[in-house]
């Protein structure tokens, strides 16, 4: 049982959700500090702590839960369309539990469940792949000048 508490604590997928609650974090973080300290709008403030958490969440999800996989371009790029969908999912989703009556916070807890969920390997397999060298492009030997598959002169078989 303790192994298996260790290897989740050094999993990705732990990463990911402890670097998702830090995140969130922020983002509350700078909305309340742009809204109640320097007294901006609501709606900038909100802004605000969102971008400040997309760059918060990207960078620690890039480096430290999935090993900076992927080109840094790529990445941005990916974790961007990502976000127009998730925005527009969790737009949805809010809207079509507030429609049938059970509110917008049940529909933002099941929301955030959801895009919560999948992100997870969306993350690690589309917008952080890791790109692990094959067997067959690691050297076996070393180079010693030979040719490394036999002419067909040399070879036995055929």
């Amino acid at each position: 049982m303790l192994d298996k508490a260790k290897r989740f604590l050094r999993s990705s997928l732990f990463r990911y959700l402890f670097i998702g609650g830090l995140s969130f974090l922020v983002d509350l973080g700078l909305l309340a500090l742009c809204y109640q300290v320097f007294g901006l709008p609501l709606w900038v403030a909100t802004g605000a702590g969102f971008w400040g958490s997309f760059f918060f969440n990207y960078f620690l999800q890039r480096h430290f839960s999935f090993g900076g996989g992927g080109s840094a371009l790529g990445g941005v790029l990916r974790y961007s369309g990502l976000l127009v969908v998730n925005t527009l999912a969790v737009m949805g989703i809010v809207q079509f539990f507030e429609f049938v009556g059970a509110g917008y916070v049940v529909g933002k807890v099941v929301a955030t469940i959801l895009t919560t969920g999948w992100n997870y390997f969306i993350y690690k397999h589309w917008v952080f792949p890791q790109h692990h060298r094959s067997k067959a492009a690691e050297p076996s030997a070393p180079d010693t000048g030979a040719p490394i598959h036999p002419t067909p002169s040399t070879n036995s078989e055929g």
